[in-house]
Order: C-alpha cells, then sequence, then structure tokens
C-alpha cells in the first residue's frame, strides 16, 4: 500500500477496527450527510450493541462484502420484491423507483435476520450473537474452500438484525455507509462484514450534525474519518 497518499485519519482508523474498536464514519455533505458509529462484527459484544443504540441511536445493521453476500446468498430486498409471484404482485410497486431517494439511487437492504439461537432476537444478547455469527459466515465463505455452509440453516427470517450488502463494485459504483465500512475492512484486511449505525440527536430529531459528530469523537478518542478520505485511501491501494 502507498501510504503516502493515504489520510492520516485514516490509518489512524485502520488500526483501531484492528484492534476491535469504535470508528465513526462521515459519509458526505451531498449525501445522506450522516455520521455513523462502525465496528467490525467480530468485536461486537452486548454490551457494544447497547452502546450503539444508547449513543448513536440509529439502526443496527451489519454491512457485508458483495462476495461474501453472493456465496451466502443474499439478495438485495428490492429485487425480492422485484420478483415475486403474482399472488403478492402489489408488493412491486412498493420498490424504489428512480427519484424516490434524494441521495442516492438505491439502498443497500437484503434480509432481517436473527440466529437460530435467539429467543426473541432484539435483546443486547441476541443480536450480538446474530451480528458475531454472521461475521463467521462471512469469514467463513470468503477465506475457506468449504462450498458446503449453508447460512439458511443458521439463521431465520423475520428478524432483529438488518443485513446490507454492499455495490458489486464497492465504491466505484456507490459510496454510502455501507461500502464506505466494507472498504475500510479491505484496507485493514479483516472480514469485510461491519456493524453500522447512524449517530441522531434528540433535540433536532435529525442526524447529529457533522461537528456535534467531531466533537464526540475528539471527546471519546475515537477516530473520526470522511468518505472522500477512504475514497481517496481505497484508491491509492488499489488502482495503478
Amino acid at each position: 500500500m502507498n501510504t503516502s497518499n493515504i489520510p492520516r485519519s485514516v490509518e489512524n482508523g485502520i488500526e483501531s477496527i484492528r484492534k476491535g474498536e469504535l470508528v465513526l464514519i462521515y459519509d458526505a455533505e451531498d449525501r445522506e450527510g450522516e455520521t455513523d458509529f462502525v465496528l467490525p462484527a467480530s468485536s461486537v459484544t452486548p454490551r457494544k450493541v447497547a452502546y450503539f443504540r444508547n449513543e448513536a441511536g440509529g439502526l443496527i445493521c451489519i454491512a457485508i462484502h458483495p462476495v461474501a453476500a453472493e456465496k451466502l446468498g443474499l439478495p438485495l430486498m428490492s429485487d425480492i420484491l422485484r420478483n415475486v409471484n403474482d399472488t403478492y404482485s402489489s408488493l412491486r410497486r412498493l420498490v424504489e423507483e428512480k427519484g424516490d431517494l434524494s441521495y442516492d439511487k438505491r439502498s443497500s437492504f437484503s434480509l432481517w435476520v436473527n440466529h437460530r439461537a435467539t429467543f426473541t432476537g432484539i435483546t443486547d444478547r441476541d443480536r450480538a450473537l446474530t451480528i458475531t455469527k454472521i461475521g463467521e459466515a462471512v469469514e467463513r465463505v470468503l477465506n475457506g474452500n468449504d462450498n458446503s455452509y449453508d447460512f439458511y440453516t443458521e439463521f431465520r427470517t423475520p428478524g432483529h438484525v438488518s443485513l446490507l450488502r454492499a455495490a458489486d463494485r464497492l465504491l466505484d459504483e456507490r459510496r454510502g455507509q455501507t461500502e464506505l465500512s466494507v472498504a475500510l475492512a479491505v484496507l485493514a484486511e479483516i472480514a469485510p462484514a461491519m456493524v453500522i449505525c447512524e449517530m441522531l440527536d434528540a433535540e433536532s430529531g435529525g442526524a447529529l450534525s457533522k461537528a456535534k459528530a467531531k466533537a464526540f469523537a475528539s471527546e471519546h478518542d475515537v477516530v473520526f474519518m470522511e468518505g472522500k478520505e477512504i475514497v481517496e485511501a481505497f484508491h491509492a491501494r488499489f488502482l495503478p
């Protein structure tokens, strides 16, 4: 890697997530304009799930590399709905259309799952179990030669953990929090299964401002990165 072209913030972020530590990623002013908590799935514990919901407050999701998603048989939810049978054909009308999302062309949502060993699936303990097992599944299908693993025997849906499928060409196709967090994992050479959660502001009722997110990062000694910095680092690593 040509580290001379990589922003210092991203170098620090790579070091943090290799240690299993929390980092913050701000996407862009012309996108959602949101900062997300980001943590490797392998580092999640019930206490960290509680921290995400109390301190960030958004939706706790797990972003997965597209190759892993394909191997696990995880399609986009929009594709599932486009292909429902005629009995439920009206569901096709729910799929996002051009112009529905002001910040992007499409969302990354796949299935919502629980691990089969969970009870309700919503508790911090249950969600931590589901998340860590998803991380293990991603690592297994990407790093091993075992093609016999069956995701559907270990997980069930509906569930309480939202799976996000990153775009096939990652940052060359889409630059949402899904792709940014997965790209960071690729840079860090860890399993590309990353837990993300939006930082919300109870006072304004909207997303936490960039200034407040940076102040949080400073106060809690957490690395803060901008999406454009991750894009720069990713291209420095993978483009000629």
